[in-house]
């Protein structure tokens, strides 16, 4: 899949980091350890699109679909993970999910990009 390049974190996130350096690193470690085994990196961003979908995380979906759509995942499979949800999470949950998915869907479509 074609790589797309991907944004700078949110202000909020490398804020966090230029206080609290360690955690920044230590963050990096746990990212890179996820790294490691036999997924590839598309399966990896679509797991971590689950996982944050199920903890019904705003902030983690809208990251994961950024970084999977920078991976060139395509947003049909990033749909389907919403759709896998629903006998989970119940239709409710999937609903805000799908929301905050079209949150960066929706100014990629329009040929712009959203600012945050």
């Amino acid at each position: 899949m074609a790589r797309a390049k991907l944004k700078a974190p949110p202000a909020a996130f490398e804020a966090f980091v230029r206080r609290f350096p360690e955690l920044g690193q230590a963050w990096s470690l746990s990212s890179e350890a996820g790294r490691q085994g036999p997924l590839d990196e598309p399966t990896r961003l679509l797991i971590k699109l689950g996982i944050a979908i199920g903890a019904q995380r705003e902030g983690a979906v809208h990251s994961a679909v950024r970084k999977a759509l920078a991976a060139g995942v395509p947003p049909a499979a990033l749909e389907q993970v919403v759709a896998l949800a629903a006998t989970t999470l119940g239709f409710p949950s999937c609903v805000a999910a799908f929301s905050w998915l079209q949150d960066e869907l929706e100014p990629r479509s329009r040929g712009r990009t959203k600012s945050r």
